[in-house]
């Protein structure tokens, strides 16, 4: 077993009280000549937060110290949450003056306190383990001897000084990233230098830099990683095709939108004896072409997901591989690795599996439009068109509907709020927003992914092997009781809310609210009131889709956690077996890559979310004074926020409710006029004037159109 296994698991003994070095050397019967190899291992583990060294340089783990390992979660005023790394422990609040210098999203130990109400967690920074903020984005903001970078990141509070001799020629109001010299201290701000100038702000192209310079992403892949791909052959080798499932007589097709390049997944069904189906989801096989120990695999670490931003895609791998050799292109000869799964088509139970290394040809390649044609409408041309695969269509659809069925009879929860896409003119200007709908094609993908990656999960797990797990926590009970007493305003409630709730109790009250004005609103309370999902060696189950095992199998183009997994895969598939050596290996690599892909999918999805939402605000510029029907989206003690039809969102500051005084009522997500009682709450239907569009800030401020009568 790995040493630091056997020291975790001996200082969470109950009986553990916490010994010194020399105590610790006692205890395990350590030689002279190895001590050395013992007080390296425990430097290392207390570095990375496994365990704590306290003032009188005695050890323990964390948690049995008062202590909290996690990242900080900074908010424009200051303070900060920490996330703890175990799911089981609640956030915890940190003042800006317990910080300690720390910053947004960095990798702290936190002492923790209870806070006087006995309710919330608070605590102090004692120790920074990993610094998340080495580049600064944002306007630079000159004096006569120095000047500062306002941070274009809200969470990040501190604005960065630069020396006169850093600023590098930079202008007052100009977009600039600067390196972090100097973290801060109490009463000073960080220090650092201007290292690029992005152009000045407004100017075309410049906010859109800005986001991909706050992922901290080169523009360009590196010479070692273009030199590396100069090698890789664009044929497969007979031998690798000899020693694969030879699928490329089975009928298959790829599904995807209309402008996608990297075809990840293809899927074939045929139909079996007894009712029953077999479904083949083939995954293309990337770590045939990425390496171990490889600059490409180091590569595709660092980025761990592909971002596709509102004007463009910024690839975890070169577009050789992304969009050519590893794409699942029809017609072609390509390297995946396949899971047939056999199906009872009377009820969608799953009967049998099987995880293989294949060599697969796709027969056509399908958009969910196409397919949604077919399926939906009927659409006759098409219907001939794709004449050889519709049959296979149309049982996908049955298949599909069965398995999502038993997902939601199990408690699977959905949220099915409609997407917004913005439409770029060839200059990159927004010229249409335009409401995206899950068809019929959309759910059949969407479901048999979900079955696969279940089944990948559960087919490791029970075997014990080191694995990325996606996890989802159950919600905190403190924000479950918030979103009840809302609701219960509303005539509704979750039943048996309590510490083993099941999420089958959200899901029914999501049915019940289907259809119903109040449908939206409840959506948006239970949404906000969940985890967020991550990447964990430790498996704690998926408590939105109510799976007790999760992966990320489906998408190893554009994922690194999926590309880690196939790895683990092909391994057991190759060697029948991991070895203990192995699998120690395995374990601690797998914490460090599932750590660092949740940090980086986190960090994508704030940049593809700010990269539409700037394109919304530019798209409104030229509509001041425009009327739009809306609804409330959000209520906060200053202001409620409007969400129009198109998926715009602007707000209605509560200094322009001039009709009345209204006060705000956090527990009903209200407004509520002193003397009329009129009442602006969540899931309103409003219609709303643009007062001011501010692409600056990225701010929409609205005026309520007060209807007469």
């Amino acid at each position: 077993m790995n040493i630091k296994k056997v020291i975790l698991n001996f200082m969470k003994e109950e009986a553990y009280k916490p010994l010194t070095a020399s105590e610790l050397l006692d205890v395990f019967e350590i030689p002279k000549n190895e001590e050395k190899m013992l007080l390296d291992i425990l430097d290392d583990m207390e570095e990375k937060g496994l365990i704590i060294r306290n003032r009188r340089d005695c050890y323990g783990v964390p948690e049995r110290m008062g202590m909290v390992v996690g990242r900080l979660q900074g908010n424009a005023k200051g303070f900060a949450f920490l996330i703890p790394e175990k799911p089981d422990i609640e956030d915890v609040y940190v003042n800006l003056k317990d910080l300690k210098g720390a910053m947004h999203n960095d990798k702290v130990i936190v002492r923790v306190a209870k806070n006087t109400d006995g309710k919330k967690l608070s605590g102090e920074v004692v120790r920074i383990l990993e610094r998340a903020n080495t580049k600064v984005v944002g306007n630079y903001d000159q004096s006569k001897n120095f000047g500062f970078v306002v941070p274009d990141d809200n969470k990040i509070y501190h604005d960065i000084f630069i020396p006169k001799s850093q600023t590098s020629g930079a202008k007052d109001g100009q977009k600039v990233v600067a390196e972090i010299t100097r973290w801060p201290e109490e009463r000073r701000n960080p220090e650092g230098s201007i290292v690029e100038i992005l152009g000045d702000k407004g100017d075309p192209g410049v906010d859109i830099e800005a986001i991909i310079r706050n992922l901290d992403l080169p523009d360009d892949f590196p010479n070692a990683v273009k030199e590396e791909m100069k090698l890789i052959d664009d044929y497969i080798p007979e031998s690798e095709v000899k020693r694969r499932r030879d699928l490329r007589e089975l009928r298959m097709v790829t599904i995807d939108g209309e402008d996608a390049k990297d075809y990840d997944d293809a899927v074939s069904l045929e139909i079996l004896d007894n009712g029953k189906a077999r479904l083949g989801v083939h995954i293309a096989d990337v770590t045939y072409y990425v390496n171990e120990g490889s600059a490409l695999n180091s590569e595709a670490y660092n980025r761990a997901t592909s971002i596709y931003l509102v004007d463009r895609v910024i690839p975890m791998l070169p577009e050789k591989l992304s969009n050519n050799l590893c794409s699942l292109i029809s017609g072609v000869d390509r390297l995946a690795m396949t899971v047939f799964m056999d199906f009872d088509l009377e009820d969608g139970n799953l009967v049998d599996y099987e995880i293989t290394e294949s060599i697969i040809n796709v027969n056509h390649r399908l958009t969910y439009t196409k397919v949604n044609r077919m399926l939906t409408d009927g659409d006759e041309e098409l219907i001939e068109e794709y004449k050889d695969v519709i049959e296979d269509l149309r049982v996908m659809e049955e298949l599909a509907a069965k398995i999502r069925e038993a997902r939601f009879d199990r408690g699977s929860i959905d949220f099915d709020f409609p997407e917004s896409k913005v439409i770029l003119d060839d200059e990159g200007r927004p010229i249409d927003i335009i409401k995206v709908d899950r068809g019929v094609s959309e759910r059949i993908i969407e479901e048999f992914m979900i079955r696969t990656n279940e089944v990948v999960a559960e087919s490791v797990y029970y075997r014990e092997i080191p694995f990325i797990y996606r996890v989802h926590d159950t919600p905190k009970m403190t924000k479950l009781e918030n979103a009840n007493a809302f609701i219960h305003n509303l005539g509704y409630s979750i039943k048996g809310l309590g510490d083993n709730l099941h999420p089958k109790a959200l899901q029914d009250l999501l049915e019940e609210v289907k259809g119903k004005d109040e449908e939206r609103v409840v959506n948006t309370v239970l949404l906000r009131s969940m985890q967020q999902a991550h990447y964990s060696p430790e498996n704690i189950g998926h408590f939105g889709l109510a799976s007790r095992c999760y992966s990320h199998f489906t998408s190893p183009i554009r994922r690194y956690p999926d590309l880690t997994i196939h790895r683990v895969i092909k391994e057991v598939i190759n060697e029948g077996y991991i070895n203990e050596e192995r699998a120690d290996e395995l374990q601690e690599t797998l914490y460090r890559i599932s750590d660092h892909s949740s940090v980086q999918e986190r960090k994508a999805m704030d940049a593809e979310r700010e990269s539409v939402d700037l394109k919304m605000v530019e798209y409104m510029q030229d509509k001041i004074g425009e009327v739009y029907d809306g609804i409330i989206s959000g209520v906060m003690s200053f202001a409620c926020f409007v969400e129009l039809e198109n998926g715009v969102e602007g707000m209605v500051h509560v200094s322009s409710l001039r009709d009345d005084y209204y006060h705000y009522y956090e527990d009903k997500h209200a407004f509520i006029g002193e003397r009329t009682a009129k009442v602006y709450k969540l899931g309103d239907k409003v219609k709303v004037k643009v007062r001011r569009v501010n692409l600056d800030e990225k701010e929409i401020d609205f005026d309520l159109v007060i209807e007469e009568g």
